[in-house]
């Protein structure tokens, strides 16, 4: 302004990239077909000393369960455990100086200003481990889909062919007054921890659950070899996997007269060396009382999660 002194006003900030964790999420599909984002940027300073309004931060919604990695997909950027979660993954860049600060006794009327400083921007990689406090493994076409359906209102597919399920499916167990959420993880193979069949996609779902439902097909000709095979598969992918509470169930039991059942529950508890539970959930046989056991094993788990130091 003539005679009038500076009065170039600063420039607004600009927008961060945040990552926010929101409950009615459960998959990372729309990441498939959008991979881009970009906070706004600050607006400019203008005359009368007038700074420039901030951008909003671009706020991007993720399932509870995400996990975030550097551009390597090794380092671990940031794990989304609950709803309402933040992280700061791009952070917005400050506006630049108007003139008016650069004002002196010396220099009445300045024509410096400074530029905006950059923002942040980076590459990262979205993992998504489902959070359940049980989940349901077993070999494919063991009846996980069809207990889960029994027990919940979630709608897995169903059908008599391995690989029904080829992405993990969430259902609230209501038992005694109390409610957990099962995962039915889907079936694993012989090499599952090397990534054959669905391997490594649905393996690291199991980390997150508190205690491993088992479910073995009665109908199979070696039943002991189907424990086995799973039970190896998860301790080759993961120590903590191995060690993790499991209850084991021999599954569709109305598919076969009693007597046969019990020397065939004998021949497995000899070799896993735990008890064996019934479970028919065509027919809701034994449904409750597995549902039960497996809610003592979760409150037993979150307990020592409660009192695990920070």
């Amino acid at each position: 302004m003539p005679l009038g002194g500076p009065d170039g006003g600063d420039g607004g900030r600009g927008g961060s990239v945040i990552v926010e964790g929101v409950a009615n999420l459960n998959t990372l599909i729309d990441f498939r077909y959008k991979q881009h984002f970009k906070a706004k940027n600050g607006q400019h300073g203008m005359g009368r000393n007038r700074t420039g309004e901030s951008a909003d931060d671009l706020i991007i919604p993720v399932p509870i369960g995400t996990q975030i990695f550097m551009e390597d997909g090794e380092t671990l950027l940031a794990d989304i455990t609950e709803a309402g979660q933040r992280i700061i993954l791009a952070k917005g860049g400050d506006g630049g100086q108007g003139n008016v600060h650069f004002k002196s006794g010396a220099n009445r009327a300045p024509r410096r200003k400074t530029p905006g400083w950059p923002g942040e921007e980076m590459w990262v990689w979205l993992r998504l481990k489902l959070l359940s406090d049980a989940g349901l493994v077993g070999l494919p076409n063991a009846g996980k889909s069809t207990f889960l359906a029994a027990v919940s209102r979630a709608k897995p597919k169903i059908a008599d062919y391995p690989f029904t399920t080829l992405k993990p499916q969430l259902g609230v167990v209501y038992i005694d007054e109390t409610e957990f959420v099962l995962a039915d993880i889907p079936g694993l193979i012989e090499g599952a921890h090397e990534g054959h069949g669905l391997g490594h996609r649905f393996l690291k779902h199991v980390e997150r659950c508190g205690v491993i439902l088992h479910l073995v097909d009665v109908t199979l000709e070696d039943v002991v070899d189907a424990y086995k095979t799973i039970r190896t598969e998860l301790g080759e992918y993961s120590e903590i996997l191995a060690e993790k509470r499991e209850i084991l169930a021999l599954s569709k039991c109305d598919a076969m007269d009693a007597k046969e059942i019990t020397k065939i529950r004998k021949k497995l508890e000899k070799a896993a060396k735990k008890p064996v539970m019934l479970v028919s959930a065509a027919t809701g046989k034994g449904v409750k009382e597995v549902l039960r056991e497996l809610n003592i094993e979760i409150k037993k788990f979150r307990e020592e999660e409660a009192n695990l130091p920070e």
